[in-house]
């Protein structure tokens, strides 16, 4: 049984011009995590995440972890619980999990990305260090947040509704999901101003563009535009740079991407997730 049916707007195919490209409607289904379908999907879905760092992570015992617990977040898919997910939210108790091997792998990975910035590796250190690993309050949760590419982001504000509902449903029937904060790892691109420059040029402009659109300039920019509006809740948020990132050329092919880390108290969940739905509606049917 899906949880809903969603319906999204996806950019169409075919010999419409660059200018006239149409829009197709998509039916989006979301489901709890299936062990039996997901777990591919999902070790893809955290290698896209981490990138070149993947290779740091126990990607299958990641996966295992995830699928472990099918009450606590969504997939979401188009062609029925069968089917691969096209995008994936949950939340993962970094206390209860922390003798799995990814676990360990991911706190000290967190640990070492927050070393650039002083008040957030402090606020990590009291949650997730040495002395913090026995303690039964202050918990912290991983929110695992990643989809494919051109998956649009109308399906957000409904996930994580959702993983609001469950974290509570869970909490009633005494399960380990009481978190002060949640930490949120996702992608970003860093432009210089000629990049951005060419990649307007290269933009077509579509019917649905304004020309009082701003249009990016030299700057760091999230994957997910979701990630600008959930940053207004964190107490804090930092850039980083991929561990294993290859040595980058002046005129490498391919955007400059990282990592971006954000903390935000657990009780702004569904304020996160109304701002959400009011920054991404769903479209009218």
């Amino acid at each position: 049984m899906s949880k809903r049916k969603q319906q999204a707007e996806q950019p169409g195919s075919g010999d419409e011009s660059e200018s006239e490209r149409s829009l197709v409607d998509v039916d989006f289904e979301f489901f709890d995590p299936n062990p039996d379908v997901d777990f591919l999907a999902l070790k893809r879905l955290t290698t896209q995440l981490f990138q070149a760092d993947a290779q740091l992570l126990p990607v299958h015992d990641f996966a295992d972890l995830v699928l472990g617990q099918p009450l606590v977040g969504s997939s979401v898919k188009c062609d029925g619980r069968e089917s691969d997910p096209y995008a994936f939210l949950t939340v993962l108790n970094l206390h209860v999990h922390k003798d799995r091997p990814s676990i360990k792998a991911l706190t000290a990975y967190a640990l070492e990305k927050s070393a650039a910035d002083p008040a957030l590796h402090a606020k990590l250190q009291s949650l997730l260090g040495p002395a913090a690993q026995n303690q039964t309050q202050n918990h912290l949760g991983f929110v695992f947040s990643e989809r494919l590419v051109n998956m649009p982001p109308q399906i957000m504000p409904h996930m994580y509704r959702m993983l609001a509902d469950e974290i509570q449903w869970a909490l009633d029937d005494n399960e380990p999901y009481d978190f002060t904060h949640l930490l949120l790892l996702s992608r970003v691109y860093r432009l210089t101003a000629s990049e951005a420059a060419e990649l307007h040029a290269a933009s077509p402009r579509t019917k649905r563009q304004r020309p009082s659109e701003p249009t990016q300039g030299a700057g760091v920019y999230p994957f997910h535009p979701e990630d600008d509006i959930i940053r207004k809740f964190a107490t804090h948020t930092l850039d980083y740079a991929w561990t294993h990132a290859q040595p980058r050329e002046d005129d490498a092919f391919g955007l400059d991407t990282g990592g971006r880390m954000m903390l935000i108290p657990a009780n702004r969940l569904r304020d996160i997730a109304a701002a959400l739905a009011e920054a991404f509606p769903q479209p009218s049917s």
